[in-house]
C-alpha cells in the first residue's frame, strides 16, 4: 500500500458488521493499521444500535447474518435520512450476480467477496471515504 493512500485513511470511521468474529477481527486489524477508527457490530441490530452514536463514514455489512440479514440492515440504514448518504459495502462469501443485484436494490454502494485481501478492503474505504477538504 502506498504511503499517500495510508494517510488519506487516517481517522476515517469505518463500521464492520459481521457475525463472524474472525472476519470482524481481521477487518479491524487491516483498518487500524491503515489509521482508521473502527466500530464493530456482530449483527444488524447491534449495528443499528451503534450507528447513531458512532456515525461511521463507511460501513461494511455481511449479507448472511442471524436475526437481521445484510440486505435488511442496509435497507434500514439507507431509509434513515441521516445515514442515507453513508456508503454501505456488502460482504459475502458468495460472488453471485443475484447477490450483487439484490445488494444494489437495497442501496449498497459496493460488493466485496470474502475472504477479502487487505488491499481490496482498504481500496473500498479509500474509494468511499469522504475526501479531506
Amino acid at each position: 500500500m502506498e504511503l499517500a493512500e495510508a494517510s488519506t485513511l487516517r481517522g476515517v470511521k469505518v463500521m464492520v458488521i459481521d457475525d463472524s468474529n474472525t472476519i470482524r477481527r481481521s477487518a479491524e486489524i487491516f483498518l487500524v493499521q491503515a489509521g482508521c477508527q473502527v466500530v464493530l457490530a456482530e449483527d444488524g441490530f447491534d449495528a443499528l444500535a451503534k450507528i447513531a452514536d458512532h456515525q461511521p463514514e463507511v460501513i461494511f455489512c455481511d449479507i448472511m447474518m442471524p436475526r437481521l440479514d445484510g440486505y435488511q440492515t442496509c435497507a434500514l440504514i439507507k431509509k434513515n435520512p441521516r445515514f442515507r448518504a453513508t456508503p454501505v459495502i456488502m460482504l459475502s462469501s458468495k460472488d453471485g450476480l443475484f447477490d450483487r443485484a439484490r445488494g444494489r436494490m437495497v442501496g449498497s454502494d459496493q460488493y466485496l467477496t470474502k475472504p477479502f485481501a487487505k488491499d481490496s478492503l482498504l481500496q473500498c474505504v479509500s474509494e468511499f471515504a469522504p475526501k479531506p477538504a
